[in-house]
């Protein structure tokens, strides 16, 4: 038997005393943590409620202040606390970039600023980064990152897409157009405008780059003659080839050094994705700024293989290589497809080619895909051919730092929790289970003093 003394009581209550005092400091120190540390995870299917990483990329090469002014009243009719909405949306542009700034303005007691401001939506921002200035009516990632993308080049860059022979339009709604990818284009920051060299003198010189999509029927030689012209004085091309005959450009094919194999690129890995066997699959990729950390599938229908014949004048990159297993089925396709070893080139097949030079002391660039289709209205959505296509434009228009992928769509619903239920989750977490902790402390101090 134990005798309980007066030193060991004494003991016992200085230990008891030290606990609890250790454990009041350790709720407050967790109190002010909470209070001054904000961490937060996101547990989200496809991470909703954080920013993407090619968000992420795209704040990083927007080098200097970004502020946003929010024109927004206290309520709205539809979607209530706006300021809370767009506010809890601007912070996660915030946590990732420090000097990204956001202004809340009342339309209601400040009609004048809003009316110099050219705001006529509530909830519409004002961003603004080195002077420029744009308006977004939408709050998304998708549309706040590509505006932000957009005020980070440093001009305008002018694409002209050559016109009268049939090509696929940049803003054409068809599906053998490319309407889509020109949407797409323009929201970065591009400018699409059509050119006719039949009537047109020449490629304007300020001009970023130059697009041949597909032309349906040939060109003529003094037509030629001006594209040979333009590629001479350092000029930067997009050229999209299909399976039909070069329609007079085999002139330009020959001054670039490659050879353009008639036929079809098949491939049988397509099939095993319940795909038509002429879509041919990219997934290799050469070493280059448009497939730098490029890990996805694109989609390249109706391909034709494109051959780098060695020369001095060009640096030459195979940027896509599929059909590993397939090859270029030079006979008809409306039979029963197999490969003839007499005939037909089996793979892998390179079916896209980056080239440049050096020009004046700037680098030439050139681009040569041997599917027009791969951003036609049609198979646009298919694998990441639309991040493919943008990196090749960011490519040929200088803008390489610019290269990234496009920011995710969520997928996945919210959950929405009420006034009450917020109340209960923070009042059990900061004080209920602190409460506890002290009772339980109290109750064995108590009972330990009692013997």
């Amino acid at each position: 038997m134990i005798t309980v003394t007066d030193k060991l009581r004494t003991h016992w209550q200085v230990q008891n005393g030290v606990l609890v005092v250790l454990l009041i400091l350790f709720v407050v120190s967790l109190g002010y943590l909470a209070w001054k540390t904000r961490v937060q995870w996101d547990v989200s299917q496809n991470g909703r409620h954080s920013l993407s990483q090619a968000s992420l990329e795209v704040l990083e090469k927007v080098s200097g202040p970004v502020s946003i002014t929010v024109y927004a009243t206290a309520q709205d009719a539809k979607l209530g606390d706006i300021r809370k909405i767009i506010g809890e949306f601007l912070a996660r542009y915030q946590r990732a970039k420090p000097d990204f700034t956001v202004t809340f303005i009342d339309p209601v007691e400040q009609p004048k600023l809003t009316q110099d401001a050219g705001v006529h939506v509530n909830g519409e921002m004002v961003v603004a980064f080195e002077g420029r200035r744009e308006h977004l009516t939408t709050f998304n990632e998708q549309a706040l990152s590509s505006l932000l993308m957009r005020l980070a080049r440093s001009r305008e860059k002018r694409v002209m897409t050559l016109t009268g022979h049939g090509e696929r339009k940049l803003d054409g709604i068809s599906s053998h157009d490319m309407g889509e990818f020109g949407r797409q284009l323009a929201t970065k920051g591009f400018k699409i405008e059509t050119l006719n060299l039949s009537i047109d003198r020449d490629v304007p010189a300020d001009a970023s780059m130059l697009v041949i999509a597909s032309p349906q029927v040939d060109l003529s030689e003094g037509e030629v003659d001006k594209l040979l012209s333009y590629i001479a004085r350092g000029g930067n091309l997009l050229w999209l080839i299909d399976q039909q005959p070069l329609r007079g450009l085999q002139p330009l094919a020959e001054k670039l050094e490659l050879t353009l194999t008639s036929g079809v690129v098949v491939d049988p890995q397509a099939q095993k994705l319940k795909l038509p066997i002429t879509f041919a699959l990219g997934a290799n990729y050469g070493q280059h700024p448009v497939t730098h950390n490029f890990d996805y599938i694109t989609m390249f229908p109706f391909a034709r293989q494109i051959t780098i014949n060695e020369n001095k004048e060009w640096h030459s990159v195979s940027l896509v290589e599929a059909a590993q297993s397939g090859w270029v089925e030079t006979g008809k396709l409306d039979s029963e497809v197999v490969f003839d070893k007499m005939y037909d080139v089996s793979g892998p097949v390179s079916i896209a080619a980056a080239l440049s030079r050096i020009w004046q002391d700037r680098e030439q660039r050139i681009a040569v895909i041997g599917s027009g289709n791969f951003l036609a209205n049609t198979y646009l959505g298919n694998g990441n051919n639309l991040d493919f296509g943008i990196n090749l434009v960011n490519w040929l228009a200088g803008d390489e730092n610019l290269i990234t992928i496009q920011p995710r769509a969520t997928i996945d619903s919210s959950v929405m929790l009420s006034e009450p239920a917020l109340i209960i989750i923070a009042g059990g977490f900061l004080i209920i289970l602190p409460f506890v902790f002290l009772t339980s402390g109290a109750i064995i101090w108590w009972r330990r003093r009692r013997r």
